[in-house]
């Protein structure tokens, strides 16, 4: 799916619209999660910047248990006070990894049946 990139403003129906192998060839980190914060798709682009495998990530709760470090207000408790969020901000990552900036892109919409994150590194 040509239209998964980071910019994207039709970004939150293409990945909705997304089948995992298309999320997995997407040239950002792509983080989808219940809207309880329930990781099901961590893809490979994502996998290779946060060192951690998707076998060790889904399932498991994104801001408690894989990156506690976005458990604060200007991530995870974003998604909980907005139905509808489509925000950009740099960020540093710092939870099982040596200090890293990105570029986050938080998209969530009452009508998706998930919530991304979606990351792109700092050069």
């Amino acid at each position: 799916m040509s239209s998964l990139y980071f910019e994207s403003s039709s970004l939150l129906a293409d990945l909705e619209g997304a089948s995992l192998d298309e999320l997995d060839l997407a040239p950002i980190g792509i983080v989808r999660m219940t809207p309880e914060g329930v990781v099901t798709a961590y893809n490979p682009c994502e996998a290779s910047l946060s060192g951690l495998s998707p076998a060790t990530v889904i399932g498991r709760n994104f801001f408690l248990d894989v990156a506690p470090c976005t458990n604060n207000f200007l991530v995870a408790q974003k998604f909980l006070d907005h139905p509808e969020l489509d925000e950009t901000l740099d960020y540093v990552f710092t939870f099982r990894m040596r200090p890293t900036s990105v570029q986050l892109r938080l998209l969530r919409s009452a009508a998706a049946t998930a919530q991304y994150l979606i990351i792109r590194k700092k050069q």
